[in-house]
């Protein structure tokens, strides 16, 4: 029998390791493909470019500006996606304040001071619980050392430009399964509880001890859910 094809969309400065303890249990399910959401600047371009590259009928899973992309992805071509997980994510376009903490990332890293995922930022990211877990912190600090800074630039204005997806929801006919942190100050929960309402019959699941990075924060219990939905 034929294994399901899988696409996995990263969070913004995420790439595969972001799914590397979920990736060797959902390969014996599916045929995973972790998709490379870096070369073009707006949600619609990439959109375009997974698709063409992409099998006729996936299931799709995405994180943060991945779970973004999935929606558009939706949004061009709904008949090819045969279930549907977002994590970490929301369907409202960014808040007024959040656009300008955005730009104002986007003017320092243009001004040549990017500097990735420091300090500063990783309690955004993290559950304070898991702050302390090198292994964890390097992860994240490496994939987006290793992404640059004109990387962040075209996923940033790709994220920036993203529309309100909350009228698409209601079209979304197939197995959702949607997941979330418990303090995950990003995307909050609300905003996942606000995508599950949306869709009968969608799975919701906020998980404890966990911020913005449930692959990598929970990876059993993400394991698991994702499992159970595929």
């Amino acid at each position: 029998m034929t294994r399901p094809a899988l696409l996995l969309t990263p969070g913004l400065l995420n790439d595969a390791r972001l799914w590397r303890r979920q990736l060797p249990a959902l390969s014996e399910r599916a045929e995973v493909r972790v998709v490379d959401h870096t070369r073009h600047d707006s949600l619609p371009a990439l959109a375009r470019e997974v698709l063409a590259d992409a099998p006729p009928r996936f299931a799709l899973a995405g994180l943060s500006m991945g779970g973004y992309l999935a929606l558009e992805l939706l949004r061009q071509a709904p008949e090819r996606i045969a279930r549907l997980a977002l994590l970490n994510t929301s369907a409202r376009a960014d808040s007024p304040e959040r656009r300008r903490r955005r730009l104002d990332m986007m003017a320092l890293a243009s001004r040549g001071r990017f500097l990735g995922v420091g300090p500063a930022l990783l309690p955004f990211l993290l559950h304070p619980a898991n702050l302390d877990d090198a292994g964890l912190v390097e992860t994240v600090t490496a994939m987006a050392r290793d992404a640059g800074k004109e990387v962040f630039l075209r996923q940033s204005r790709a994220v920036l430009e993203r529309p309100d997806s909350r009228a698409l929801l209601a079209a979304i006919a197939v197995p959702l399964l949607v997941i979330g942190g418990e303090t995950d100050q990003l995307t909050p929960p609300e905003q996942q509880r606000e995508i599950a309402a949306a869709v009968p019959g969608s799975r919701l699941a906020i998980l404890e001890r966990c911020g913005h990075l449930a692959p990598l924060e929970r990876p059993e219990a993400v394991t698991a859910l994702m499992l159970e939905w595929l």
